[in-house]
C-alpha cells in the first residue's frame, strides 16, 4: 500500500435538507407500499474519530454512498506549533468541523457517518457530534498509537461502543490485533480490527464489525435495566 491520502471532494447535501418519501405515482391520497418500506427503513449514527491525519476523512469517502460532505481547510504556517505532521509529512490539509458520507450495509439499513476532527483545538465539537450515535470507529495508525488516546478515552466515560480499526500504512510496523488492545489498555471484550481506510470493502467490513458489537452491548444493557424490576415482582 501507497501512503494514505485524505483527497477534497466537493460538498454534498446536508442529510437534514433530504427530501423524505412522496406520494407515489397514480397513489392519489392513499398510502404507497413503497413509502412505507421507505419509512420503515432505519439509519444509525455512527462516529469515525482518531488522531490527526489517521485517515477518518479517507474512510469515509472510500465507503460513502454519496459525495461525502467535506470541512477541510489547508494546513498553514499558523498551525505548524499544534499540528504534528510527523508520519503524514504529505498531509496539506486538515478537517475543521466534519466529514459526512452515508453507506447502506442493508436492505432497510444505513449508517450515516460523521468523522470528527483529530485536533484536540477542535475537541469541542465532539459532544455536539456524539449525541444519538449508535457507536464509533476508532481509527489508530501504529506510528503514532498514542494519537488515539484521547478517542479510546471518551468514548469509554461516556460508555459508547466503539472499536479500534488500524488503518495499515506501508510503512508502519505491523502488529496484531491483541497486542494493539494491550497497547491501548483496552476493556475485554473492545473488537481490534486492521483495515485499509482506502478500501471500500475493507472499510464497510469494519463498520459491520462495528454495527455488531455495538447492537450486542445495547442489547445487554437494555437486558441489565430490565433484569431489577422483574426480580422485585
Amino acid at each position: 500500500m501507497g501512503q494514505h491520502d485524505d483527497r477534497t471532494a466537493g460538498p454534498a447535501p446536508d442529510p437534514d435538507s433530504v427530501p423524505g418519501p412522496g406520494p407515489g405515482p397514480g397513489s392519489g391520497s392513499g398510502p404507497d407500499p413503497e413509502d412505507d418500506a421507505e419509512l420503515a427503513a432505519l439509519a444509525l449514527k455512527i462516529l469515525v474519530a482518531g488522531g490527526f491525519g489517521v485517515g477518518k476523512t479517507t474512510l469515509v469517502g472510500a465507503v460513502s454512498e454519496i459525495r461525502p460532505l467535506r470541512t477541510e481547510e489547508l494546513l498553514s504556517e499558523a498551525g505548524e506549533l499544534v499540528d504534528d505532521t510527523g508520519g503524514v509529512d504529505q498531509k496539506t490539509t486538515t478537517t475543521v468541523a466534519m466529514d459526512f458520507g452515508r453507506i447502506t450495509i442493508r436492505s432497510g439499513l444505513s449508517l450515516y457517518l460523521f468523522g470528527t476532527p483529530g485536533q484536540d483545538r477542535f475537541w469541542f465539537l465532539w459532544d455536539e457530534l456524539s449525541q444519538g450515535a449508535l457507536g464509533a470507529v476508532v481509527l489508530a495508525d501504529t506510528r503514532r498509537l498514542e494519537d488515539c488516546f484521547p478517542a479510546v478515552d471518551y468514548f469509554e466515560h461516556r460508555r459508547i461502543p466503539f472499536v479500534v480499526a488500524v488503518n495499515c500504512f506501508t510503512d508502519a510496523r505491523r502488529y496484531g490485533a491483541h497486542d494493539v488492545s494491550r497497547a491501548l489498555d483496552l476493556d475485554q471484550g473492545t473488537p481490534v480490527v486492521l483495515c485499509d481506510a482506502r478500501d471500500r470493502d475493507s472499510g464497510k467490513e469494519v463498520l459491520i464489525r462495528l454495527v455488531e458489537y455495538a447492537g450486542r452491548v445495547h442489547t445487554a444493557r437494555l437486558l441489565d435495566s430490565v433484569e431489577p424490576q422483574a426480580d422485585s415482582v
